[in-house]
């Protein structure tokens, strides 16, 4: 049986307003069927705090504190909580939501997708396994995206690892996520706003609890590299695909970035709410 062949595209480290701009532009293409599914790779320079598409930025981002850590703040197209991108691997697949293999259901998709998470994770030689949250999720008022995993996130001696939020426009599947390599606490809660210090650290301590970084849990240091090509075999393991490294052109390029200034870069975008 022949096996189907992805796109891969390895965007390495880009800007914040660039990454998310390349996600919603890689899913139009798909839509339009330029192009087949595609996964991608990349980091951010400089970081960023990625808040969710409904999330209020007033009131719940300490914007002086992403200011003074050099941070840039971008708005995804997804939901959920703010996401601090800095010492990670960051994933995205593109695949259309007619595809065979893609159920109808959000929470399904997760599943699907999610199984390359988890063969990476094995490549690593970390044993992972997939949050299934008993009876209602308990969601908190909390910022913080890893402050809690979702269902088929992937968690590590119980602690959440990976995060992901999905989002379908234009009859495509959109599903990005960050798999933290090292995690700075003292940087992450300083860019949200609490009622005082001591809430801030209690939460700061109480975090450990519940969200872990790779190399909390390898028995040998891991570096972006090694991250990026055991999530490469993983998704390839885990979803039975080939991958087939891609260039983006020129053109392609230019929409990119046109897209990364007029929208992800604009204060209307990014504090809309």
């Amino acid at each position: 049986m022949v096996m189907e062949t992805w796109y891969f595209l390895d965007s390495n480290y880009c800007s914040p307003a660039f990454n998310m701009a390349m996600d919603e532009m890689l899913l139009h293409w798909h839509s339009q069927g330029k192009i087949p599914p595609v996964i991608r790779f990349y980091g951010w320079e400089p970081a960023g705090l990625s808040v969710g598409y409904f999330q209020k930025v007033n009131g719940k981002i300490d914007l002086e504190g992403v200011k003074q850590h050099g941070i840039e703040l971008v708005r995804r197209q997804t939901g959920g909580r703010a996401v601090l991108h800095d010492q990670e691997l960051t994933y995205s697949i593109i695949v259309s939501e007619q595809h065979e293999k893609m159920p109808k259901s959000v929470k399904d998709a997760y599943f699907v997708l999610s199984k390359g998470l988890l063969e990476g994770f094995k490549e690593l030689n970390v044993e992972a396994e997939f949050a299934i949250p008993e009876g209602k999720l308990q969601t908190t008022n909390s910022a913080v995206c890893f402050e809690e995993p979702s269902w088929y996130e992937l968690i590590v001696e119980g602690k959440k690892a990976a995060g992901s939020a999905q989002t379908r426009k234009e009859g495509v599947i959109l599903q990005h996520g960050s798999i933290p390599i090292n995690v700075d606490k003292v940087k992450l809660f300083d860019l949200f706003i609490y009622p005082n210090d001591r809430v801030k650290q209690r939460a700061r301590r109480a975090f450990g609890d519940k969200a872990v970084a790779i190399n909390e849990v390898s028995d040998r240091t891991i570096t972006y590299d090694d991250t990026k090509l055991a999530f490469k075999k993983g998704f390839e393991r885990g979803l039975d695909i080939q991958l087939e490294p891609v260039e983006l052109s020129d053109e392609q390029m230019h929409e990119v970035n046109r897209l990364a200034k007029d929208k992800y870069d604009s204060k209307e975008w990014n504090y809309y709410r």
